[in-house]
Parts: C-alpha cells; sequence; structure tokens
C-alpha cells in the first residue's frame, strides 16, 4: 500500500473523530470552580509553626544548633506523625519537645 494513500485515510480517519470530540466536550457545562478551604488559605499567615520553620530555614547549618528550631523541628515531626492533634497550641505555648 502506498504511504501518501495512508496517510490520507489516517486523515480522513482522525479528522471526524477530532470534531466530534470537540463537538462533545464543547457541549458540556462548565464546571463550578472550586474554592481553597479557608483553613488552608490561611494557614501560612497564622501558623506559628510555619513562621518558625522558614525562619530556621533561612539560618542554615546554624539552625542545627538553635533550641527554637530544635523545637520547631520536633512539633512538625509530632503533625507529621499524629495528624489528629492539635500542634499549634502547642507550640504556642512553649512547651519543651519530648526526644524520642
Amino acid at each position: 500500500m502506498d504511504s501518501k494513500l495512508l496517510a490520507r485515510i489516517g486523515a480522513i480517519v482522525f479528522v471526524p473523530i477530532a470534531l466530534t470530540m470537540t463537538a462533545i466536550e464543547m457541549a458540556r457545562a462548565p464546571e463550578p470552580m472550586r474554592e481553597a478551604p479557608a483553613s488552608v488559605a490561611e494557614t501560612p499567615a497564622t501558623d506559628p509553626l510555619l513562621i518558625e520553620l522558614r525562619r530556621c530555614q533561612s539560618l542554615g547549618a546554624s539552625g542545627a544548633s538553635d533550641p527554637d528550631c530544635l523545637r520547631a523541628w520536633a512539633e512538625n515531626r509530632r503533625r507529621f506523625l499524629a495528624p489528629g492533634a492539635r500542634p499549634a497550641a502547642r507550640l504556642a505555648d512553649g512547651a519543651t519537645p519530648q526526644e524520642n
């Protein structure tokens, strides 16, 4: 079979399928925009742990000896391992972390 003839047959099959799929997609009703949950949107500005972790990140290697950074990292581990806990309140009241 000639390659030009095969290309033409492929185009004849592809174009109507593409047009049909486009028409079906355009006929769909648009989905409503999803809004981000309020707690996720407010977290960066109000979360003291996130603010402290960013400060520790900016310290670089010296953050490894900073007691506030050690406490923040311990709290971050606790949040990661126990998502049902209320870690923001514990960090705010200055509780010392228990090392494992």
